[in-house]
C-alpha cells in the first residue's frame, strides 16, 4: 500500500528551530570573543548541515557550526600550467607562521573555557554535548581553502574558494559548504519550493528504514540525500508530495547515477572517496530499502 499523502505531509515539517537557534548564537559568541588566541587572526563562523539549509528533520538534533580561519589558507593548483606554477611560488610567501594546528588548539582551549567538560575532541569536529536548554553542536575547525582556475601577476583570484581540515591522521578533507546551501536554496526556488520538503520527507522515510532494521544507521547521510534529490529536473518536482516523491525516486532509479553531482556541484556524487562522496554501493543499498519499503508500507 503507498504511503498517503497525510504521512508526507507530516514528514514533510521542518524540525524545531528555536533550541537550535539558541545554541548557534551561544556557541558563535564563544567562538567570537575578544579574549580567544585568535581574535586578532582573520576568521569566520557559519552553519553548514541540515538546520543551516533548513531540512533539519525533527529526528536530528545536532548543530553543525565551521569556524573557518581565513588569514592562513591552504590550495590546489593541479590546473595550473607550469608558468601559472612558477609565479604562483614566486608570489606567494612561505610557510604560515599561523597553522591549521595551532588554530585548532586555540579554538579547542576557547570551547572548553565556555563549556568545560562538554567538550570533546573527534575525528572531524570538536563536539559540545547537549543539555537542557542546549543542542548537541559539532563544530568544524577548518581553513580557507582555494583551488585555482588560474594565476598571473594581473589575476591572483581565479580560485574556487571552500573550506578544508585535517583528521587525526592528517588526511586532509576539503568541502564547499558555502556553494552546497546556495545551490540547494536556488533548487529550493526552482521547484516552487517543493525541494526542501522533498528532503525532508526522504530524511523521514530513512529514519524509519533504520528504525526498523531496513538499514544500517550512517548508510545514507543527510547530505548525501540532499545530493540525491538536487540532481532530479525540477520538472519532477509538484503536484504533491506522493507525486513528487515518486517521480523523483523513479527517475533517480532510471538515470545513469554515475554523473551525479554533489550538491556543491565541485564532485561527484557517487564515488569512493572518503568524506567528500557516497560509496556507490551505499546508495543502492539504500535505493533497494526505500523501494521495499514503500512496498511494505501499511
Amino acid at each position: 500500500m503507498p504511503v498517503h499523502e497525510a504521512q508526507f505531509d507530516t514528514w514533510s515539517h521542518q524540525g524545531s528551530v528555536t533550541q537550535s537557534s539558541t545554541t548557534y548564537a551561544a556557541v558563535k559568541a564563544c567562538l567570537e570573543s575578544r579574549a580567544t588566541a585568535y581574535a586578532t587572526k582573520d576568521y569566520a563562523v557559519f552553519l553548514q548541515g541540515s538546520y543551516g539549509n533548513d531540512t533539519n528533520i525533527y529526528a536530528e538534533s545536532d548543530v553543525d557550526i565551521v569556524i573557518r580561519l581565513d588569514s592562513t589558507y591552504h590550495y590546489n593548483i593541479d590546473s595550473l600550467s607550469s608558468e601559472e606554477k612558477n609565479t604562483f611560488h614566486t608570489n606567494t610567501g612561505g610557510p604560515a607562521t599561523y597553522s591549521f594546528a595551532d588554530f585548532k588548539r586555540d579554538v579547542t582551549t576557547a570551547l572548553m573555557e565556555c563549556y568545560a567538560d562538554d567538550v570533546a575532541v573527534g575525528k572531524k569536529a570538536v563536539t559540545i554535548a547537549s543539555s537542557a536548554n542546549r543542542r548537541k553542536a559539532d563544530v568544524i575547525v577548518t581553513t580557507e581553502f582555494r583551488r585555482y582556475r588560474s594565476y598571473s601577476i594581473y589575476r591572483t583570484d581565479d580560485y574556487v574558494s571552500g573550506i578544508c581540515f585535517f583528521t587525526y591522521g592528517s588526511e586532509r578533507v576539503v568541502n564547499y559548504p558555502r556553494q552546497h546551501s546556495a545551490n540547494v536554496t536556488a533548487k529550493h526556488q526552482a521547484t516552487n519550493s517543493w525541494y526542501k520538503p522533498a528532503v525532508r520527507i526522504l530524511k523521514n522515510m530513512r529514519s524509519c528504514m533504520e528504525a526498523e532494521g531496513r538499514i544500517t544507521p550512517g548508510l545514507a547521510p543527510s547530505y548525501f540525500l540532499e545530493g540525491l534529490l538536487y540532481n532530479v529536473p525540477n520538472g519532477e518536482f509538484g503536484g504533491s508530495y506522493e507525486r513528487t516523491i515518486v517521480a523523483a525516486v523513479n527517475w533517480i532509479l532510471g538515470a545513469d547515477r554515475s554523473q551525479f553531482a554533489c550538491a556543491n556541484e565541485e564532485y561527484y556524487l557517487l564515488r569512493a572517496v572518503p568524506h567528500v562522496c557516497w560509496n556507490p554501493s551505499d546508495c543502492d543499498a539504500f535505493l533497494a530499502a526505500l523501494v521495499t519499503f514503500w512496498d511494505d508500507w501499511h
